[in-house]
Formats: C-alpha cells, structure tokens, sequence
C-alpha cells in the first residue's frame, strides 16, 4: 500500500463484484514471498479460479467472457 494501479483496477471490476469474490494479496508480506518474486514487477495481476488471466491493467472483454464462461459451466 499504497497501490494505485490495483485501486483503478478495483473500479473497473466494482460493477461486477457480484459475481466474483475479489481476494487480494499483499505480495510484499512475507508468506508471499513467492508470489512477489514472480509478479513484483506485474502489479496488478489477476487470477480467476485459480488460473492466470491478466496483468498490469483490467481488460474487462477478457474478463467478462471468462467470467461469463465460468458462470455457463456451473449452470
């Protein structure tokens, strides 16, 4: 923290957090110490169920057919 690039990423994504449950993770902490030495340079970075699917900014098409394309499975 501070962290303005993950906060203008949270706006993006605000009108569709019901749909997902946001986790964040403070990668400076050090029992993440993993996740910094692979994205320190990458913030923010966006995985969804567990797999890669973004960096550095939100592309929200991506997003949204991944999201879409979740909710379509476990219907």
């Amino acid at each position: 923290k501070p962290c303005p690039l993950c906060d203008e990423a949270k706006e993006v994504l605000e009108p569709h957090k019901r749909r997902f449950i946001l986790q964040e993770v403070d990668i400076t902490l050090p029992e993440n110490s993993a996740w910094y030495d692979k994205y320190k340079y990458d913030i923010p970075v966006f995985h969804l169920n567990g797999k890669f699917l973004m960096k550095h900014q939100v592309d929200i098409q991506k997003f949204e057919d991944e999201l879409t394309r979740l909710e379509l499975q476990n219907d």
